[in-house]
């Protein structure tokens, strides 16, 4: 019952910016610790990024940290990734997804439920 689903994703240009976002629902949210992760063609998973329960603490991957934000908004069973000076090497499918523990990894198996994933195309 469990469902994430992930929207927002686009082509954008160098430099641009674009926020996805992830609603949840099945679970009590608020509770969870959630994660982005992604998946860039040829490659293997990346953590991206992940956030508490209350939203108060936030975790990035040294690819992304300065450039990405993540939040969330409990009372709307969302999660949010804002995304600015993008790099086409940040091409690649976002998911949101739940750890089994926290902070989650780059391994599926770290994980019990994500989405179906949103397409983040950063092309000139």
């Amino acid at each position: 019952q469990v469902q994430l689903v992930e929207s927002g994703g686009g082509l954008v240009q160098p430099g641009g910016s674009l926020r996805l976002s992830c609603a949840a629902s099945g679970f009590t949210f608020s509770r969870y610790y959630m994660s982005w992760v992604r998946q860039a063609p040829g490659k293997g998973l990346e953590w991206v990024s992940g956030i508490n329960g209350g939203g108060g603490n936030t975790y990035y991957a040294d690819s992304v940290k300065g450039r990405f934000t993540m939040s969330r908004d409990n009372a709307k069973n969302t999660l949010y990734l804002q995304m600015n000076s993008l790099k086409p090497e940040d091409t690649a499918l976002y998911y949101c997804a739940r750890p089994k523990k926290a902070p989650g990894g780059s391994s599926w198996e770290l994980y019990d439920y994500w989405g179906q994933g949103t397409q983040v195309t950063v092309s000139s």
